[in-house]
């Protein structure tokens, strides 16, 4: 198994696309052209919000992702800010699109009530986080965290956060030395059905000398 750490590249997109879809499971509760708009809202917003990127590369084939955010040095470029704004107005042309952009309208106000809860500032985020499911368990996800921390550090930041949920595996960001600091439940109506979640801020403190 070859894998390759490097920057994201725009020609990355589509296979990282594919990647969010299947990880956050949004063929569950879209149609297959909803869950791809989805996907690429979701992408094109975190891609909005980072400073560092490193990508997974297997055998040729994109398998990963982390994106970290220096807070301070952070400045989008307009073509970015362009591409959220294309993928937000195409998933709002239809009427499932619309309804589906409410719960991520909900878990954006979720993530501020953490934010505002846990009432602490911090210099740097994780802004994104994913590795293929084909690919777990192969100490990709390892590297890619690795990869961030050693940014952290070299930018000499002492803690940095991110936002998950029940969705994800969570747990690995506590095999990784992260430590949750709130957490919030929150009931979703999904296609007519209840569904529990709990979201969750996790911290991690750098020693940086």
């Amino acid at each position: 198994m070859q894998v390759q750490l490097r920057e994201y590249h725009k020609s990355d997109f589509n296979e990282l696309e594919g990647i969010i879809r299947q990880t956050w499971h949004y063929d569950e509760f879209a149609s297959p052209k909803i869950a791809t708009k989805l996907a690429r809202v979701f992408l094109t917003s975190c891609l909005t919000n980072y400073t560092f990127s490193r990508v997974a590369v297997m055998n040729g084939k994109v398998v990963g992702i982390i994106l970290a955010n220096n807070i301070a040095k952070h400045k989008c470029p307009f073509s970015n800010r362009f591409a959220q704004f294309k993928a937000i107005l195409s998933l709002f042309l239809s009427k499932e699109g619309r309804n589906v952009s409410k719960i991520f309208g909900n878990v954006h106000g979720i993530d501020q009530q953490l934010l505002d809860e846990n009432n602490k500032k911090y210099p740097a985020e994780l802004a994104l986080f994913a590795v293929s499911s084909e690919c777990r368990g192969k100490g990709i996800g390892k590297m890619l965290f690795q990869s961030a921390l050693e940014y952290m550090k070299q930018e000499k930041l002492d803690n940095f956060y991110l936002f998950t949920d029940t969705s994800c595996n969570y747990g690995f960001y506590e095999h990784q030395g992260m430590e949750r600091c709130v957490e919030k439940e929150h009931i979703f109506n999904i296609k007519g059905q209840r569904a529990s979640m709990k979201f969750f801020i996790y911290e991690y403190l750098l020693s940086v000398a």
